[in-house]
Parts: structure tokens; sequence; C-alpha cells
């Protein structure tokens, strides 16, 4: 799989998420997108994250830019955890992990001596010409919001 760099256009992926009128990354044309991805719904870390993008979410807007969240979970349990946080961006389900796989997310965990595939958590900033602005690896959850918010703020003024 190529490894995915600043610069490169994402390509129009289809997909499902809780939003019923998105399906396409040619339906978020013309805005920028935080897409990020989050090993599970309801799990702390990733509770702690969609949190503080759900508070951050009316800045990102302001910066005409779009979140996004994806995991491998499927549309029910993305849509009982939007409800539960009562998050106002769209979580994108990946079960068949083709976005994971494109945007080289997935990694192998070593859980007790058990070898499982699971999602490094990981954020893109996609500009509102499809093409990737900024990537965030191995990131920490607590706070990491803000950063992107921060970041993004600084590219859009360059």
């Amino acid at each position: 799989m190529k490894k995915i760099s600043i610069g490169d256009p994402v390509p129009n992926f289809t997909f499902n998420c809780t939003d019923p009128n998105l399906h396409s990354f040619a339906d978020l044309l013309g805005s920028n997108i935080v897409l990020y991805f989050y090993p599970k719904d309801n799990t702390p870390g990733c509770t702690l994250e969609g949190r503080d993008f759900k508070i951050l979410h009316p800045s990102f807007l302001e910066c005409n830019t779009r979140v996004l969240g994806v995991s491998r979970d499927n549309l029910l349990c993305h849509e009982k955890f939007s409800t539960k946080l009562g998050l106002p961006f769209a979580l994108i389900t990946d079960p068949d992990e083709k976005l994971c796989q494109y945007f080289n997310v997935v990694i192998e965990n070593n859980i007790i001596l058990r070898f499982l595939m699971g999602i490094e958590r990981t954020t893109f900033f996609i500009d509102d010409q499809g093409i990737i602005r900024h990537i965030w690896k191995k990131i920490r959850a607590k706070g990491h919001a803000q950063q992107v918010l921060d970041t993004v703020k600084k590219i859009l003024q360059k």
C-alpha cells in the first residue's frame, strides 16, 4: 500500500455514515475536512476525542471545515455513539477497512502476546480541493481537537 503524504489528492471514496445526505468525498468539495480515525465507539479515548471535536465544532465551521470521524464500527453503533454524545458531525463506518487501508491507519497491536489488527488514532486535514494538507499520527486524544483547530487556522492563514 502506498504511503499517504501531504500534498496527495484524496480519491472520491463512497461511504456510509450517520448523515444520510453524505455519501462520498465529492459531496464535501468546497469545504475543508478534518478526517479523524479512531479505534472504537464508546471507549474512553474515543469518547473524549469525539466530545472535544463536538465542543470545537462551531470554530471548525467558522473555518469552512467539516469534521468527520471514521472507525470500523457498524452504522448502528455509530448512530448510538453519535446520539449519546450529541455529535453535530457525521461518523463514517468502514467495516471493510477501505478508508483505513487507503489512509494507512491499520496497525498491529500486541495485546498479551495476541497480535490483533487495530486502528491507529490518526487525523488528516484535507483542503477544499481534496488535497491532504496536514497529518497527525500517534496522537493522544486529550487536547488533540484543539491542536487540530490551531493548525487548521494557521494553514488557512497562509
